[in-house]
């Protein structure tokens, strides 16, 4: 085992400063169950994370090497299964900075979010919070496969923890279960992907170099799995129920843990998705495929938060199209990006729902007097979100659009043109529907959120506006090339970003939807891919669990009963042979003996 050195030592301290807080929070009742105290120490070990996440990423922007600190795992007969530590890279690094500068903006904003909660209360989400750091950053650092799907499974179990918070609630422990039961459906294809890729390639590497059909099986069983943690068509079905957690746990699954991690395991493992086109191929139209649909459901969302949801689903099709056609850097790009703005705009949405305590767009509407500065946050989230030029969501965005360009027969070029239109569109409604228009009955009781809730909203508007202009940079990290230039795709796609806004402004200037937006409002929101995986579950799932539970009761149990109960019965015929007197076993050998010499004698 190699001595870590300062670089090493920063990657394990981001490692392992969520691991304690998390850690203390869980061995410490007291601790736990004070509430504020809870909240200090997971605060605590995210700014810690947070430090040395900049620490390295400003050794990297110095031109420091990229760097591998890993110990043996699982020793047996002198060699080890795998090896686990920190991978610092290109990929990694920024990666590492977005997750723990969100994740501590979500959980100082949560400081003044959930105080009302009780004591035992307040401090459990806060442990599950430090948990949910450490289980992302224990993926993003993963050196291999096999440590990043250790990650992967704990970012699972945290969620289902933070989704179903609120546990008493039918509906939001309904939610829980079912984001558990659909990635988990998801997450058996990563654990073959690995069963496969070690006996193929005695490794769980990244850069494993393996024949093409095992490529090709590898990485579909890996997509599989990024299929359900991404929530895309049509394992996506559990992320808009997920809404039923509080505003900030929506606001770190959507932005830099949960769905991110699938993306991100693309971009990480993109040499061995490399070596299958055919994987790819899907990935291209599936992405596409998933945004617009989204984008559409979104459309049509009265609830802020499932609006916001739905267009998570959206965008990480952009990110899963834009991997799809080969460029790892676009997508990367747009998830650095998303995670910004998307935080923004549900911490600004949560703000309105502590405001006016409706998550309906219906129930809103004039809070810009009121809530000026949740205005302008939510604006900037909103118009980064859409693609307009000026914000970051405009650079990443067009550079996944300049990806897909001319793939696919150009089907997925021009889906994510028509996303792009669409995504500006019902941006524009939810900004003109909340804080434009005839005020609300709450208005007038409405008013910004202290400090600590409108800190974190500033802090994350600086990069949802900044953060395109470090596509060059980030590019250079991973190996890539980046140009932002004026050329026919990038004018394309803002100008129909910015008629989707302008229709918008058209249909709800007063805030009040227009015929046809009314109409839109009072379509059925209810997807049919949801209901197909309900019908699925109730009409087949459950009768083939019926017919299964009667062979294994009546049949295998009755089978193996049944050779039981015939071993006793055939014992208990013959246990009064053995009588324990000499005389009786004696005469028995006499009559075996004559019987042998009478049948020998017919021979």
């Amino acid at each position: 085992m190699n001595t870590p050195g300062t670089p090493e030592l920063l990657g394990l301290l981001a490692l392992l400063a969520p691991a304690a807080a998390a850690l203390v929070l869980g061995v410490v009742p007291w601790l736990r169950r004070s509430g504020g105290a809870a909240a200090v120490v997971a605060i605590a070990g995210s700014t810690v994370a947070l430090v040395a996440a900049v620490a390295v990423l400003a050794q990297r922007a110095g031109g420091g090497p990229d760097v591998l600190w890993t110990v043996s795992w699982l020793e047996a007969g002198g060699r080890g299964l795998a090896r686990v530590g920190v991978r610092l890279d290109g990929v990694s690094v920024p990666m590492l900075a977005v997750v723990t500068f969100v994740a501590l903006a979500v959980q100082v904003y949560s400081v003044a979010y959930m105080h009302a909660e009780t004591a035992r209360s307040y401090g459990r989400y806060f442990a599950y919070h430090a948990l949910f750091l450490f289980s992302m950053n224990l993926l993003v650092l993963a050196p291999n496969l096999l440590q990043a799907f250790a990650g992967w499974e704990l970012v699972g179990v945290t969620s289902y923890l933070l989704i179903g918070f609120h546990f008493d609630r039918p509906s939001a422990a309904r939610a829980a279960v079912k984001a558990f039961w659909m990635t988990k459906l998801a997450d058996m294809g990563f654990l073959f992907a690995l069963l496969l890729l070690y006996t193929a390639g005695g490794s769980f590497e990244w850069t494993a170099s393996l024949r093409p059909a095992v490529a090709g099986a590898v990485t579909a069983l890996l997509f599989i799995a990024v299929v359900g943690k991404s929530a895309q068509f049509p394992l996506h079905i559990w992320l808009p129920d997920a809404m039923e957690g509080p505003t900030p746990v929506s606001a770190l699954l959507h932005a830099a843990t949960m769905v991110a991690a699938g993306v991100y395991l693309v971009v990480r493992a993109d040499p061995l998705f490399a070596q299958a086109p055919a994987t790819r191929e899907v990935m291209l139209f599936l992405g596409a495929g998933t945004a617009a649909f989204a984008a559409l459901l979104a459309l049509v969302q009265t609830d802020i938060k499932r609006m916001l949801a739905f267009s998570t689903c959206s965008q990480l099709g952009f990110m899963v199209a834009a991997l799809g056609a080969g460029s790892a850097f676009a997508g990367f790009f747009h998830l650095g990006t998303h995670a910004f703005f998307k935080a923004l705009l549900f911490l600004a949405a949560g703000s309105v729902i502590h405001a006016v305590h409706s998550n309906e767009l219906s129930q809103m509407g004039g809070l810009r007097r009121r809530m000026p500065l949740t205005t302008v946050v939510f604006a900037i989230g909103a118009l980064s979100l859409a693609g307009i030029p000026g914000f970051a969501g405009f650079a990443s965005k067009d550079t996944v659009i300049g990806a897909v360009e001319g793939q696919g027969g150009g089907v997925p070029y021009f889906l994510l043109l028509g996303t792009a239109f669409v995504t500006a569109l019902y941006m524009g409604r939810a900004l003109l529907r909340a804080f434009f228009g005839p005020p609300c009955a709450a208005a007038a009781h409405a008013h910004e959120p202290p400090l600590s809730m409108t800190a974190p909203l500033v802090l994350l508007a600086i990069p949802s506006v900044l953060a395109g202009l470090l596509g060059g940079w980030l590019a250079r990290s991973v190996g890539a090339e980046y140009h932002l230039h004026l050329a026919p795709t990038p004018v394309l796609a803002a100008a129909l970003s910015l008629a989707g806004l302008l229709l918008a402004v058209a249909l709800f200037r007063q805030g009040r939807p227009a015929p046809l937006a009314a109409f839109l409002e009072r379509a059925d929101r209810a997807s049919l891919v949801d209901r197909s995986w309900a019908l699925l579950y109730r009409q087949v799932l459950i009768r083939v669990a019926d017919v299964s539970r009667w062979v294994d009761r009546y049949l295998v149990d009755g089978l193996m009963n049944g050779i039981g109960w015939s071993t006793l019965e055939t014992g208990s015929a013959v246990r009064p042979v053995q009588t324990g007197r000499m005389r009786d076993y004696v005469f028995a050998v006499m009559v075996g003996a004559l019987l042998l010499a009478w049948i020998g004698g017919f021979r």
